[in-house]
């Protein structure tokens, strides 16, 4: 299928007139190689038997996406990344997404499958990869480039119809439904992480004041590098974080000298850094900050054992992946925390708690 390559809006407002208000297959391309947002090279979609390719470095193409995105499904594969990509484009709007790796996993066919090796499977054809780590932002693009753009839309339609009998079959339509709009709806909402510090399990001994300041740390880096636009490591690693948080510099020298060499921690970030390393954690700021569960131990080790079991023998029972429906770690945190997690709510609060509860 030969796409159309489109630099003009006026051309891309013309070709959604002819698209129909059927579902969509949509990808995109994009580099972030030296930046904190994702850089959008292309977006590729394919409607009622035509494809497209828009430049959205010629156009702004955000009107078109958002019309694109009314009141028809779009057909995404591992859609999350891509979504990222093109949200500043849709500012919120709700968008119904059907992810052909979602659905292959609940139609047993595997974890996180490519969309190369899905298309091979379903479909009996093989596409070519050679281009996924390319240039996208030159122009203009090679022939490779255009033809491994053109293919990564070119099955979304087969593969959609396909896994949706396969769900159908197995009375997965709602299971599916409801993990491609919780997808849909975090991203939308894409918002920095509150309590970044969580994720560092190491400093859950540490007294609650440099936890604090840990979060203090984190929070700092990560609206220093969306402003900057630079990757989070450039500005402080994560172990130069734990590192400044358990022992703050005494001096604007000794902090030179302990963040040496990061590429985006200039003069300006550096002073600003420091000012907050030596301002005083308040009462206030420490009880905003969530404690940082510690590893499960004891009995809560020898529980989230048993659960692991108990979810592989559910997994196998229902031919799902078992990382697909529950995650080691949510059961670390339901037996640290003996509270059910937000992230196993709906249909896998019902396949698992009357079951896992039980080891706790």
């Amino acid at each position: 299928m030969r796409a159309a390559w489109i630099a003009d809006a006026q051309t891309f407002a013309q070709w959604i007139e002819r698209s129909g208000e059927r579902a969509i297959g949509l990808d995109t391309e994009f580099m972030r190689r030296d930046t904190f947002h994702p850089k959008l090279a292309l977006i590729q979609i394919a409607a009622d038997g035509e494809c497209a390719l828009i430049d959205p470095l010629a156009i702004d193409a955000a009107s078109g996406m958002r019309r694109l995105a009314q009141n028809r499904p779009w057909v995404m594969h591992s859609a999350s990344e891509d979504m990222e990509t093109l949200s500043p484009l849709l500012e919120g709007i709700s968008l119904q997404l059907f992810d052909t790796q979602i659905a292959a996993a609940m139609c047993g066919l595997g974890f996180g499958l490519s969309y190369r090796n899905l298309v091979s499977t379903l479909l009996g054809v093989e596409i070519p990869k050679d281009e996924t780590r390319s240039d996208w932002l030159r122009r203009p693009l090679s022939a490779a480039q255009i033809e491994y753009a053109e293919q990564d839309i070119a099955h979304l339609h087969e593969l959609h119809a396909l896994l949706e009998a396969k769900l159908a079959q197995r009375g997965r339509l709602a299971w599916h439904a409801e993990d491609c709009a919780r997808l849909a709806l975090r991203l939308r909402r894409a918002e920095p992480d509150p309590q970044p510090q969580r994720a560092f399990r190491n400093a859950a001994t540490w007294p609650r004041d440099r936890q604090a300041l840990l979060r203090r740390i984190l929070c700092w880096r990560e609206r220093a590098a969306r402003a900057l636009d630079r990757p989070r490591p450039w500005l402080l690693d994560d172990a130069g974080a734990s590192s400044l948080a358990a022992s703050p510099p005494a001096s604007t020298h000794e902090l030179f000298e302990r963040t040496r060499g990061l590429r985006a921690l200039r003069g300006p970030q550096r002073a600003e850094l420091f000012e907050l390393l030596r301002a005083p954690v308040s009462d206030a700021e420490i009880a905003e900050t969530a404690l940082i569960l510690p590893p499960p131990s004891g009995e809560a080790k020898a529980g989230v054992t048993a659960m692991k079991r108990s979810v592989d023998a559910i997994a196998l029972k229902l031919d799902i992946p078992a990382g697909l429906l529950c995650p080691r770690r949510l059961l670390e945190e339901y037996a640290v925390t003996r509270e059910w997690p937000q992230a196993l709510q709906g249909w896998r609060r019902e396949a698992l708690e009357s079951e896992l509860s039980g080891f706790l």
